[in-house]
């Protein structure tokens, strides 16, 4: 096992975090129970398979993961949408419907009729761009508020996580207040910048409940979360979004994923918003005479961050760095993992007792997964050479000497191609087939890298879908301007980076087993005590919130389209 020791600032900034463990820890005024619930929260905590949970019961027995399976309805047949990416995984839970309907693949996507970001002439600008929406997107990404302006950058090495507790929840109830203009694509018609929730196609949940007059709340990793709110801007009235990937200040250069304490800190900043909206306040604790939201929720980081990380600190580890992941048998969680699925089952357990039961329903569930389980199988590919070569390739008998105009490769590859004929795409699906990476690493049971030269087929993809097979497999017509002209499902355990040194054991996006299958949790009002096996999908929480706030699901447009059910009959309306 490597040894690494933590930086005096970053041992203070972990020893604060975990002296303001139980900060706002504060139980909701109990109501009486109506005929139907009043509250729904909603919770993602991403990378969270089915086996986790199955897998932490077994030995936590008084979990709160144990009294959410025990007090109310688990499904444990459950799968996200493909791509298994965040923003896709968060649209299917908040509208009841797949990419093909949202148009949302992926937070870092292309549109074959926006414009680059900047223009100003849009009549003579050529249609074509890549869409940011993620971290890339804040007016500041170094920075925890996004660039508001809430820390002093001067002052930066100073800061503790009380210091940072205290600051951060002055942040904007509008994530899109901390978007940079400057980063966004630009309409063609309007000439204007498109922020996320413009880029949705359809309605959410939040939309849905603002019409009937509620009050709705969120908190998720970056500004573009923005995404939420739905094409009509305004679905969500205090969406809560510090930056995870910036910068830790008084830190090391790190962001808060890059280890595993840093995460659960910056996790514990959005539980705080979710129980001071649980006591009828506003996520900064200042009271809200809307009271509680009738619809609030976040997503929990950590189990994520444990999954992907090659080596991390944990709760008691004298300074040492531990493995992350799981253990050989691809079940078994890590001491980096097991200590986040602890921190998240604890902090469930203070949701649980910040509200009521009889009024208030409780749905735990995850955007995406992980993959793979079994860091044995990890093989680490430069998803740059794969594209450099296709471009290689076709540029020797091409003019063009760029075919791949935009790609995003975790652990499957979506490629958006300057030429879209069936000549080229063909040309691409072959060319990735026969394809051998020069460089693949890997780990060893130890956590150490290893070298597989030459050793992975098919640029480590099991199978390509091309032009119009591309444009099918998601389910929409290939004239579609937002859909890929190449999807590869990749191998199990194939990762795309760094192939030289290992920057993460796991990764999501594809379209394993262990990418798209996750728990679902429901608690509370009304839920009977079941334990279902039978498939169903994420997208079949939207309709289950809005029938469990009797609330028309008729309304949420993307369940309509795909005719997506609610996971329960809570005698809400059709």
């Amino acid at each position: 096992m490597s040894r690494y020791r933590l930086s005096t600032a970053r041992l203070a900034l972990v020893a604060s975090c975990a002296a303001t463990a139980a900060l706002l820890a504060s139980a909701a005024t109990a109501a009486p129970a109506h005929a139907h619930a009043q509250h729904v929260i909603v919770i993602s905590v991403d990378g969270l398979h089915q086996s986790d949970v199955d897998s932490y019961i077994a030995t936590h027995a008084n979990s709160t993961f144990a009294r959410l399976v025990n007090e109310g309805t688990s499904f444990s047949n459950a799968r996200t949408p493909f791509p298994s990416d965040s923003f896709p995984g968060l649209t299917a839970i908040v509208t009841g419907a797949n990419p093909k309907t949202t148009g949302v693949y992926y937070d870092d996507s292309w549109n074959r009729r926006l414009l680059p970001p900047n223009t100003t002439d849009c009549k003579g600008a050529t249609p074509g761009t890549e869409v940011t929406y993620f971290e890339q997107l804040d007016r500041n990404l170094k920075s925890i508020d996004a660039g508001q302006g809430l820390l002093d950058p001067s002052n930066a090495a100073t800061y503790t996580y009380d210091n940072i507790a205290a600051l951060i929840p002055k942040l904007s109830k509008q994530a899109r207040d901390n978007i940079d203009p400057a980063q966004l694509p630009v309409d063609p018609v309007s000439c204007q910048g498109v922020y996320p929730h413009a880029y949705l196609h359809v309605n959410t949940i939040f939309e849905v409940a603002k019409a009937h007059g509620l009050h709705t709340a969120w908190s998720d990793k970056h500004a573009a979360y923005d995404l939420i709110n739905g094409p009509s801007g305004a679905g969500v009235d205090d969406l809560f979004a510090p930056e995870v990937n910036s910068l830790i200040p008084g830190g090391s250069g790190d962001d808060w994923t890059k280890d595993n304490l840093s995460t659960q800190c910056y996790d514990g900043l959005k539980v705080n918003a979710v129980l001071n909206w649980a006591k009828g306040a506003d996520h900064d604790g200042t009271p809200n005479r809307a009271g509680a939201p009738a619809i609030y929720g976040m997503n929990f980081q950590s189990v994520s961050t444990a999954q992907k990380l090659n080596f991390s600190h944990f709760i008691g580890d004298g300074g040492i760095k531990g493995e992350g992941g799981y253990f050989a048998d691809g079940r078994t969680a890590s001491t980096v993992l097991g200590g986040a699925l602890e921190f998240v089952d604890v902090q469930l357990g203070r949701i649980l007792a910040a509200v009521n039961p009889k009024n208030t329903l409780v749905i735990v569930s995850a955007k995406h997964g992980q993959s793979p389980l079994d860091r044995a199988q990890l093989r680490l590919i430069d998803d740059g050479e794969v594209v450099s070569a296709i471009n290689a390739a076709w540029g020797a008998t091409h003019s063009e000497q760029s075919l791949v105009a935009f790609a995003i490769d975790d652990d499957g590859m979506l490629l958006w191609l300057a030429d879209r004929s069936a000549v080229a795409t063909g040309f691409v699906r072959n060319f990735l087939w026969n394809y051998v990476p020069v460089k693949t690493g890997g780990s060893d049971s130890a956590g150490n890298f290893v070298s597989y030269d030459g050793t992975v087929q098919h640029s480590g993809l099991r199978a390509i879908y091309a032009g119009e097979d591309a444009a099918e497999f998601i389910g929409v017509s290939q004239d579609d301007e937002r859909v890929p002209d190449v999807i590869g499902i990749a191998q199990v355990g194939v990762v795309y980076s760094s192939p030289t040194k290992i920057k993460k054991i796991a990764e999501h996006g594809g379209d394993a087993q262990q990418d798209r299958h996750v728990p679902i949790l429901v608690w509370g009002r009304g839920v009977p005590n079941l334990r279902i096996a039978d498939r169903v999908e994420t997208t079949q929480i939207a309709p289950t919130v809005l029938q469990a706030l009797h609330l028309p699901v008729d309304e949420l447009e993307g369940a309509r389209r795909e005719h997506t059910a609610a996971l329960l009959d809570l005698g809400g309306r059709d």
